[in-house]
Parts: C-alpha cells; structure tokens; sequence
C-alpha cells in the first residue's frame, strides 16, 4: 500500500472510531493527545485542514431536559447538529428548565433505568450512522451524586461558628442555635443533611496557644451549653461536622439527592462502577459507543471531610489537624466561597503563622485525597472500560495542575459572561483578570498539562452561556473561541445545545447555551463558524505548542492564607496580577506554560534548561513566591547551577510550606536561595509595573536578552499568538486580534530558525484556501489585523501558491453609498413585512425598529463606469450579513470586517446592491410579556442591543 493511501485510509478509520465503532480509537492520529506512529506530511495536513473530519470539528454538550427523551427527536436533532456542521455531543442529563416551561406532558426516564439506557443506544447508533462521536456524562448535574447514597458515601463538611464575647458574664447558648447559625449558605443544601458538634471552646482574645483555649463541651445541660466568661475579650469557636450537606445542583430524575463523597475511594469506585455496569449489562462494552466518560467541574462547595480524615492527616502530616481546625476555616457562603477572611480572633504573630501553615497542611491534604481516591480511582475506570478519560479537573479542593496531567482529555472552560459584565471584545483590563476576556484561570493549568504529558487534544466547554442566550452573536462566539485557542485550547465543546422537541412553544426548552437552536436567526449560518474551528482544530491537534518559559504561580502562599479558591472563578486571590504575566509573554512574541512545584522536583535540570516529558524551558519566572518545599528551592538551584535564569516578581521565596520541622525547613529554602542570588545574572528580582504588562515585559525582553521566537513591531493588548510545530517540521502560528471594533497594524517579523528552508503560508480558516506570505528580506510582513480578526500562518515545504494579497479596508476613487437605502423588514417570527427608506444608515438601536427581530434587506442602485478592481466595504454591521450585486452573492461575512470584492458581479452603467443583515433575537424577546420563558432569559439584559447596517459602506478600486 502507497504511503499516501494509507495515511488517508488512517484518518478516515480514527473518524470512524471515533463515531463508535469497536476499533480502537486514536489509532493513527494524536487527536486525543496519544503520540501517532505516523505522522502527517504538510501536503496531507492541508487536505485536513481544507475539510477537516468530524472529530475535528466543535462538538455541543447536548442538555437531555428532564431525560424526557424520545428516540424520534433524539435522531432529529442529531441530524440538526450535522448539517450545522458539529462533528460530535456530549450527552448531559439535567434537571428540566422550570416552571415556567411547557413540558408537553412528556415523561422523564429515570437514569440508568432500562428505558433511559434504550434512548442512549438510540443516540449512539444514529450518532454512528451520522460520523459523530458521543463522550458521556459521569451522574447527572454537578457535582454528581444520586438519591441511592448512604451514610459515609455522602459529602461531609467540618465548618465553624464563632463569636465575640466580653466578660465578666453568664452565657447559654443551645445546640440547636449553634447548629443553625454555622449551617453555611451554600447554593444546593441537602435537606438530608446531619448535624455533629465536634468542639465548643472559648479563647481568649489577643489568641497565643492553643493551650489557652477553654473546653465547654462538658457544659451542656438539656441541649445548652451555660457557661461563665471570665472578665475581658474572648471569643466562642463551636466546630460542626455536617453528613451529606450537599444536593447535585440541577440533577435529572433518578440521580438528584446528595452528592458523591468524592473523599471515599470504595463509595467512588461503587458509583462508578453502578453506571457503567448498568449500561453495559444492557448494551455491551461502551468502548463500542462512545469515545469518552466525562466529568464537570468538581464545584464541591467546600466538602472537607471523610470517615477517616483525621486520620490520614495524622499519618501523612505527622500531627493532629483536630485542634487547630476550628481557626483555620474560614466562614462560606455559596459555593464554598469564604464570606470573609476577617480573622475571629486576633492571634500573636508566632500562633498567626502556626495557623498559616497548617491551613496549608489541610488544603494539601484534601488535594492528596482528592488526586488519589477519585482522579486515579476514575482514570482506572475509565481505563478498565477501554475508553478515554475527558474531566474538568478543577474547581474547589484540588491540585490546579497535577489534577490534569494524567486524563486522555483534560478540558477547560470559556465564559461568555465576560461579554454582558466584563466587555469581552471592548477593553483588556489590567484591573480585573475577567474584563475582555472568555478564557478562565483555569485554562492555563489545563493546557500546560496537557503540554507536560505530550498531549496535544485540550479540550474545552466553550463560551458557557447562564443567561443572556438570546443576544449571542457568532462574532462574539469566535472572539472569545479565538481566545480559548490561545489559551492552549485544541477542541471546543460548545455550551450548550437544548434537547427541545419541535413541538416545543417557542422558544423551546432551554437550561443554557447561547441558543444553539434551529429557530434562532442565525442558524443557517452557524456552519461557518463550525468549519472555522473545525479547520483551526485540525491544524493544532497535529502540532505541539512551542515553549520555552515556565511560571510558577504562589499557589502554597494562597492555600496558607486564603485557602483554596474556586475555580474556575476564584472569589480572591492572593496575587491580583498573576494572569497578566502568561498574557504578556504570548503579546511579546514567546510562548509559556504553567509548572508547579512537584513538577519543577520531578523535573531534570540540564544544559540550562528545566526538562520534564517532551518540555524544556530556559527561563522561569516566580510570580511572587514566599514560601515553596526545600526539594523544590533545591532543584532550582541545580537549574541555574546548568545555565538556566529565574526572574522572581516581587519577592525571593523565603520561607517553607506546613508546619512540621517548619523551622528547619525554613532555614534550607534561605539557604538554597541565598546560593542562588550568588550567580551574577541568573537568578534575579523584578518589580511588577504599575500598569502596561506588555510594555513592563518588552523591556524585560531587551535588558535581559530573552529572545522571542517572532518580534511583534507594536504589540497591543488585544493582540495574542500561539506557536506549534508540527511532526514533519512545520511551523504554526495563531494569531488572535480580540478587539470588536478596532483594527491594529503591526510588523511582525519572524527569526531565523523559523522561515530557513521553510516558505511562510497564510490558511484561511474560513475557506480552506492557502496563499504565500511574501516576506521581506527582514523576513518581516505588515499585518493588519481587522476587528474579531485571526489568521493561521504556515511555515512548510511547500513551495508554489498564490500571494497572499488581503483586501485593503480604502482604496483608489473611495465613494460614500451610506446614503439613500430602501430597507425591508422580514421577521423572523411574526412572517411580517415592512418597507422603509434610510435617509442615512443607523444603528436600529436608534430607531422606531429597535424590537426588529429577522433580515433586514438593505436596497440601492449604483452607477459605475468601470468595475475593474471594485470592492465593496460595508463598514460597522450589526449581525450576519450578506451581499447581493444584481442578484448574485458576493458571499456571506460574520465577524469583522465586511470587505467584498465585487467586480466580477458589477457591469458598467446601472447596478443593483442588497446587503441582508441578520439580527439576534434578545430586543424582541424582551417585548414578550406573556412569554415566560423570553422574559426569564432577558431579565439581566438591561442594554439594547445593536443591530442591522451601520457603515459608512463604501466602494473602491484596488489592484486586480
């Protein structure tokens, strides 16, 4: 067999594969992050990029409202989602949208029934008939768990109670009372739950030992507890345990009731094992149906504790934790978030860091835990089952990296709650790390472990949509999914497509997603936006993103004094900058990823570079890093020793981690550093900037010689690459420019080791299309980058093409036509007509049309006396657009720029022009006041929307 045939041959057979039939997947290609035993040559990459498989292409979580499912529409709406181009779903059961929707009477299943199982054979084979891939959901909403559930097997949570007293006085206070008043305020408290006072103890204030702390437990009479308080300030610490405090959040029938006890390896594994060997007893191996088992973030909302917890702190920390719990939590709210981290007592500087350390103690022990009773428990089921492991590793309680590492899958998260409260598309704050941008926290963990283990899928949960479904935009969708690219994503999964029988009143049932529906004005041309992601997914699964800087965040420092935070969203953090650094160096022409400090101590320290799995990095920087393990100050040392430099931000770490032998510990990080601080040159202080990361580190750039792989002219905020190389030595580049309005021109220029031997190509993603990059003798090129604007720049062997000549936004004999339109309203929903004329183009937002919801048909009539060269610039459009030039399409644009060349369409003397403009939906659903559904969903949308031609549209000549 030619070597050519059976390349083609092998991507066709992992697409297959990966729709669900009994071969094993990922055989040839590394789409799932597994080394390919054979690679593809640049010649072949092409004709994947031109059109790319389904696997490659977004996949949808599929939300089965209420597991209501009915096999009719279940194979509608899977072919639905393939002519619009998704290449795959994650089946979700969840809890149906509420009461204000019409459920049509229609039954829910009950999970793991045999009714229920029957409807996932009906998704899996029609999704197999149809080249999709199914990935399954673990339980049913988040975190999961089930109403079978017992004792030990439910989620538990130590929390505190305190307040201040002054005496001298008598005080009483009941059981019942401090059960009530330190229950916390999470978001989905299980009514089941059991209450335990572990503690009662009066402390006196300012706090120095524990020693010092009163015992009242023995004070109890008839359910109180009477006491007298001693003449001054002291304050009260009760500490409860409550059993099975949680409920699943949004769980469909059969597994709502308490939450899973994610501590308790035997109730994991016992779970795990209850779904899959329910399914496969009734359908065979799921190897045969679906690619991957999935788990959503792990929103624990601070569950702390197990049957044997103390226990395993003794034994892995070498003391009690039980004495010191009651000052080391911290009073929480919803989700586990800290309500305040105002401390109950004062306590003297010696037992303030004692307090310090153990909080770090508790924290790294619950992530041992968590790393070892259900990420290991759940990667070995998952392997038993001979399917691939995709997991949301993150959330509250875990490792922020190492919880990665080792899934098939891993897989972040984008927001599209940065466009309504933070902008997305309209500014970069340097103030918060959410304003601008869609990518999370997490995203950067996420990715450099999937980078640290070799893996190149990174999957992500796309532009996750809770609330404003109707005013998403596909320009909005790909600012913020080209922000998820850079942010290491390879593979998007979008948020989320809404099982909704056809019969359905309008608008249909909906839990989230950004209205992913048929009935939604811009559906017809979502399958640009999913061959355009399905292209970018198809060139980065075959590359490794390039890297040579690490960064080590003060995760220790945090767990210390904050605790762990939730994420994706933490509600604090210790260093409020942290993000803006990773961002800078992606602005200034390099690449980095995240490391921790188990990966810096399991890492090899050679020829000047940190060297762990396929990774080597030459430079590392400490965002504000006090305290760290003496083994890790060690192993940095040996790296500067072999030639490698660490640039501390604002502090030299000086302290060690936990409170055993603290003292001793102490001193060998000091020692270590101080030893570090002797080679002139390769270990040095940074101050962070006041603001402008990009500049603060451009200058970095040229005092310390840190040579980027590309040098950006005029870096701008908004202006972010990736790099990755390819099995066969290609070189690829991803350029993001996130502004929605604003254009950025900027020479980019490109080194030596990059464009020798290689000719640079710009792959249009949304043609499919390839032209030569004709760079200068600088091997330089002048980019300008248009509104929402990308590009995909190859460096291969390939020689001949066409130039790459994009069209000028001006040009020769430039003519205004934002004048004089005939305007028709077609609407969408109310099969209405209206006719208008536009004296001068205007935002709808502006008009007595405000509420239009549909196509707009923009008319005129233009003269010209010579077509040759023409192009038609349509300006600021609202919307989808697209232009007819006497009557013939001159294409369909839906981001950005709206640039046509139209001179093939033109004829001298009299021409006809119409730009039809798609609007969104969410103005005209707001003036629905008897639709629940429509007024739920647009309640939080307190800005009109933009809509329609806004300009200035004009025409001109360029060079043929």
């Amino acid at each position: 067999m030619q070597r050519r045939t059976f390349i083609k041959q092998s991507v066709l057979w992992t697409a297959a594969c990966a729709a669900g039939s009994r071969m094993p997947l990922w055989t040839f290609t590394d789409a799932a992050g597994v080394k390919a035993s054979v690679g593809l040559r640049s010649g072949e990459l092409y004709g994947l990029f031109r059109d790319p498989q389904s696997i490659y292409r977004p996949f949808v979580r599929w939300w089965w409202n209420g597991d209501k499912v009915e096999a009719d529409e279940l194979k509608r709406e899977l072919h639905i989602l393939k002519d619009a181009g998704i290449g795959g779903v994650e089946i979700n059961p969840v809890k149906f949208p509420g009461n204000d929707t019409d459920d049509l009477g229609k039954r829910s299943l009950s999970w793991l029934s045999d009714e229920w199982i029957d409807m996932l054979k009906v998704a899996f084979d029609e999704a197999k008939s149809l080249d999709m891939t199914c990935d399954l959901i673990v339980g049913s909403g988040w975190p999961f768990g089930g109403e079978f559930l017992e004792g030990d097997e439910r989620a538990d949570l130590v929390v505190n109670y305190s307040r201040k007293l002054t005496g001298p006085i008598d005080y009483e206070v009941s059981r019942d009372g401090l059960f009530s008043t330190a229950d916390p305020a999470i978001s989905s408290p299980f009514l089941g739950r059991k209450m335990e006072l572990l503690s009662l103890q009066l402390v006196p204030e300012p706090f120095g030992s524990l020693d010092q702390a009163i015992d009242l437990m023995g004070k109890e009479v008839d359910g109180s507890f009477k006491f007298r308080v001693p003449d001054g300030k002291y304050v009260l610490f009760a500490l409860v345990k409550i059993r099975g405090f949680l409920e699943v959040i949004n769980g469909a029938p059969g597994a709502t009731g308490p939450v899973l006890n994610h501590y308790n390896k035997p109730a994991v594994q016992k779970y795990l094992n209850n779904m899959s060997d329910k399914i496969q007893q009734r359908l065979g191996p799921l190897s045969g149906h679906i690619r991957a088992l999935f788990t959503d973030s792990m929103e624990l909302e601070g569950a702390n504790w197990s049957y044997d917890m103390a226990d395993e702190f003794k034994r892995r920390r070498g003391y009690d934790v039980q004495p010191y719990l009651p000052f080391i939590l911290f009073k929480m709210g919803s989700m586990g978030n800290v309500l305040t981290y105002e401390p109950k007592v004062k306590f003297t500087p010696e037992l303030d860091d004692t307090i310090q350390r153990v909080r770090y103690d508790f924290e790294y022990t619950k992530a041992e835990l968590l790393l070892e009773r259900f990420t290991k428990t759940y990667l070995d089921w998952c392997k038993g089952l001979n399917v691939k492991s995709r997991a949301q590793a993150y959330g509250r309680g875990l490792f922020p990296l190492e919880n990665s590492l080792d899934y098939d899958i891993p897989e972040c998260e984008s927001w599209t709650m940065t466009w309504l409260r933070h902008r997305l598309g309209e500014e970069m704050s340097e103030e918060d790390y959410r304003r601008g941008r869609a990518y999370t926290m997490v995203n950067k963990y996420v990715s450099s472990a999937a980078h640290l283990r070799g893996k190149r899928l990174v999957s992500c949960e796309e532009m996750t949509n809770t609330y404003t479904v109707f005013n998403m935009t596909l320009e909005l969708l790909k600012i913020g999914g080209d922000q998820t690219a850079i942010s290491g994503v390879t593979h998007s999964i979008f948020h989320g497509f809404n099982y909704s029988p056809k019969e359905a009143p309008f608008p249909g049932w909906i839990r989230y997603g950004a209205y992913y529906n048929e009935n939604n004005n811009w559906w017809p041309y979502f399958k640009y936006y999913t061959a355009y992601k399905g292209r970018l997914a198809s060139v980065l699964q075959h590359g490794s993103m390039y890297a040579d800087i690490a960064v080590l965040h003060p995760v220790a420092d945090m767990w210390s004094t904050l605790g762990m935070q939730n994420e994706p969203f933490p509600s604090t953090t210790n260093v409020m900058y942290k993000t803006l650094v990773w961002e800078a160096i992606h602005k200034n022409g390099s690449g980095c990823d995240y490391v921790s400090e188990s990966i810096i101590r399991d890492a090899e320290m050679k020829e000047g570079c940190l060297c762990y799995g396929p990774r080597r990095y030459k430079t590392l920087f400490l965002i504000e890093v006090e305290s760290m393990e003496p083994a890790t100050a060690r192993k940095l040392y040996d790296f500067v020793v072999s030639g490698g430099r660490i640039f501390c931000i604002e502090a030299y770490p000086h302290k060690s981690v936990g409170l055993k032998d603290h003292d001793k510990h102490d001193k060998e990080v000091q020692e270590w550093v101080e030893k570090m601080k002797q080679m002139d040159g390769r270990f040095i202080l940074l101050h962070k900037p006041e603001k402008d990361f990009v500049g603060w580190y451009q200058d970095v750039q040229k005092e310390y010689g840190l040579t980027p792989y590309m040098t950006i002219e005029k870096p701008d905020p908004y202006l972010m690459q990736n790099r990755y190389q390819g099995d066969n030595r290609e070189e690829m580049f991803f350029f993001s420019y996130a502004h929605r309005y604003n254009s950025h021109q900027t020479r980019i220029s490109f080194s030596n080791e990059i464009v020798k031997g290689r000719q640079g190509w710009v792959w249009d993603l949304e043609t499919g299309k390839r032209y030569r990059l004709p760079l200068d003798a600088a091997n330089s090129f002048l980019f300008d980058f248009g509104p929402a604007d990308s590009l995909l720049i190859m460096f291969d062997k390939q020689k001949r093409g066409n130039d790459y000549k994009p069209l000028p936004a001006s040009g020769e004999g430039l003519k205004d036509l934002s004048s004089d339109w005939d305007v028709e309203f077609r609407h969408s929903r109310e099969n209405t007509v209206q006719n208008t004329h536009f004296d001068k183009l205007k935002d709808l937002k502006d008009t007595d049309y405000v509420n239009f919801c549909g196509t707009i048909v923009y008319r005129k009539k233009i003269n010209v006396s010579s077509p040759a060269g023409m192009v038609l610039n349509l300006g600021l459009v609202h919307g989808v657009s697209e232009v007819f030039v006497n009557g013939q399409s001159c294409g369909v644009k839906w981001y950005g720029r709206r640039i046509h060349p139209v001179a093939a369409k033109l004829k001298q003397g009299e021409n006809s022009v119409e730009v039809h403009v798609v609007t969104v939906m969410g103005n005209y659903m707001k003036t629905l006041k008897d639709n629940k559904i429509a007024q739920a969903w647009t309640r939080r949308q307190d800005v009109v929307q933009s809509a329609g031609l806004v300009g200035p549209v004009t025409v001109y000549s360029i060079e043929s």
